[in-house]
C-alpha cells in the first residue's frame, strides 16, 4: 500500500475512501497465517484486474501468434482467478463487515464489477482455446454476478448514509462500462462460434443490448468523471491508476463491437445487416476518443510521480493500467479487419508490446513485494524474526 506524502495529509479524509482500499497489503513470507488473514481483510475490491491484465495480453498475443507469450498470461490468469475467488469467498464469509462497508462506499464499491470483467475476460481466451462449455458456464456466472451487482451497487449506495458526490467518484466508476461489455463480448463469441444452436438464437440479442448499455453507461459516467477532475481538487493520491480504465473502456466497447459484427447466424442477419453502419461507425468515434485519452493519462502520470513525487511501488491497481493497454491492442486488431481500417492493425500490433512491457512491470514489482522478505533475512547479520 503506497502512503500519501506528507504535501497532501490535509486531504487524508478525503482521499482515504478511493485510495485505502487500492493498495491491501500482500501476505509477507514469515507472516504465517494472521499475514494471510490481513490481506484477505484489506482484499482491494479490485483486485481482479489482475485476470482482466493478464487475460487480456493472452488474447493479444494469441491473436498475433506469439505463443511463448500468451500460454504464460493465461497460466497467470488462471491461477490469479482460482486465488481470488476463493479470497473473495472468504472475505464475504469471514470478513463481512469488510466487505459491507466496501460495498456502500462509492470511491470503492464499483471495483467489484472487475469480478465480472475478469471472468469474462478468462472466459473469452478459453473460448479461442476450444473450451466452448467452461466459457458458458463462466459466461453465465458472470452474467448473473453483473445483474446482482448493476442494480445493487447503486442500491447499497443510495441506501447507506451518505450520498456519493464528484468528490467521491474516480476512474473505477468505469469498470461498470468494462464489466457491461465484457458480458457482450462474451455474449457475441458463443454466437459466433458455439456448437449448441439454442446459444445461437438469443445471444445476438443480448451482445447488441449489452453493447448499447454500456455506451450509454460510458457517456454518463466520463460526464460525471470530466466534472469532478475539474470542480474538485484532485491530490496525487487519487489520481491513480483507476484513471486508465477510461481508456480501457472504449477499447472493449470496440471489442464488443467487432465481436458483434463477426456474427454470421441467419436468424440474427436481418438485425446485424442493419445495424453494420452503427457498429462501424460507432466503433470508429469511440476507439479515436480512447486513442485522445493516452498522452493524457501519460501527462496524468507524470504529475503525479514526477512532479508530485508520489512514491512509485506495487499497488494492486497498477492492473488497471495493463488491461487497457493490452484491450487496446485487441480492439485495433479486430476493428482494423474493417476494410479501410487496416492501419488500426498495424498500431496493435506495435502498442502489443507496450501492453507486453506493462505486464512485466507490474509483474516484476508484484514478485518484489512478495519475495523482499524472504532476501530480507537472507542477508548477513539480519536477526531472526
Amino acid at each position: 500500500m503506497v502512503d500519501v506524502p506528507a504535501d497532501n495529509a490535509g486531504s487524508e479524509n478525503r482521499t482515504s475512501g478511493s485510495d485505502a482500499d487500492s493498495g491491501s497489503t500482500l501476505p509477507h513470507a514469515g507472516q504465517g497465517g494472521s499475514g494471510v488473514a490481513r490481506w484477505v481483510a484489506d482484499l482491494d475490491p479490485g483486485y481482479f484486474a489482475s485476470v482482466m491484465a493478464s487475460g487480456i495480453i493472452s488474447i493479444g498475443a494469441s491473436l498475433l501468434h506469439a505463443r511463448l507469450v500468451s500460454d504464460i498470461t493465461l497460466v497467470v490468469a488462471e491461477a490469479a482467478f482460482v486465488v481470488l475467488v476463493v479470497a473473495y469467498g472468504v472475505r464475504a464469509v469471514a470478513f463481512r463487515e469488510q466487505m459491507r462497508s466496501s460495498l456502500r462506499n462509492p470511491a470503492t464499491a464499483m471495483g467489484y464489477f472487475t469480478l465480472v470483467a475478469g471472468t469474462n475476460v478468462l472466459a473469452t481466451r478459453l473460448l479461442m482455446a476450444g473450451h466452448p462449455l467452461v466459457t458458458v458456464i463462466l459466461g453465465a456466472v458472470a452474467g448473473v454476478l453483473w445483474v446482482v451487482l448493476s442494480y445493487g451497487l447503486p442500491w447499497s449506495i443510495i441506501v447507506a448514509a451518505r450520498r456519493p458526490v464528484l468528490g467521491d467518484i474516480n476512474g473505477t466508476w468505469l469498470i461498470w462500462v468494462v464489466a457491461t461489455q465484457s458480458v457482450a463480448v462474451v455474449a457475441g463469441g458463443l454466437a459466433a462460434t458455439s456448437p449448441w444452436r439454442p446459444l445461437h438464437d438469443g445471444l445476438p440479442i443480448v451482445a447488441v443490448v449489452l453493447w448499447g448499455v454500456g455506451i450509454m453507461l460510458y457517456v454518463v459516467l466520463i460526464v460525471i468523471i470530466f466534472l469532478r477532475l475539474f470542480l474538485v481538487e484532485v491530490t496525487p493520491g487519487e489520481m491513480g491508476p483507476a484513471y486508465w480504465i477510461a481508456m480501457g473502456a472504449t477499447a472493449i466497447s470496440v471489442r464488443a463491437a467487432t465481436g458483434i459484427l463477426a456474427i454470421h447466424d441467419q436468424a440474427a442477419a436481418s438485425m446485424l445487416r442493419e445495424m453494420h453502419p452503427v457498429l462501424v461507425g460507432l466503433s470508429v468515434i469511440v476507439w479515436s476518443f480512447g486513442t485522445w485519452w493516452i498522452p493524457l493519462l501519460i501527462l496524468f502520470g507524470l504529475w503525479r510521480h514526477v512532479l508530485r513525487h508520489y512514491p512509485l511501488s506495487y499497488e494492486p491497481r497498477l492492473w488497471s493500467v495493463v488491461f487497457p493497454l493490452g484491450m487496446y491492442t485487441v480492439a485495433s486488431l479486430t476493428l482494423g479487419q474493417t476494410p479501410g481500417l487496416e492501419f488500426m492493425a498495424s498500431i496493435g500490433r506495435v502498442w502489443f508490446w507496450v501492453g507486453v512491457g506493462g505486464w512485466v512491470a507490474v509483474f516484476g514489482l508484484l514478485l518484489g513485494v512478495l519475495l523482499r522478505p524472504l532476501c530480507s533475512r537472507a542477508e548477513p547479520g539480519t536477526p531472526e524474526a
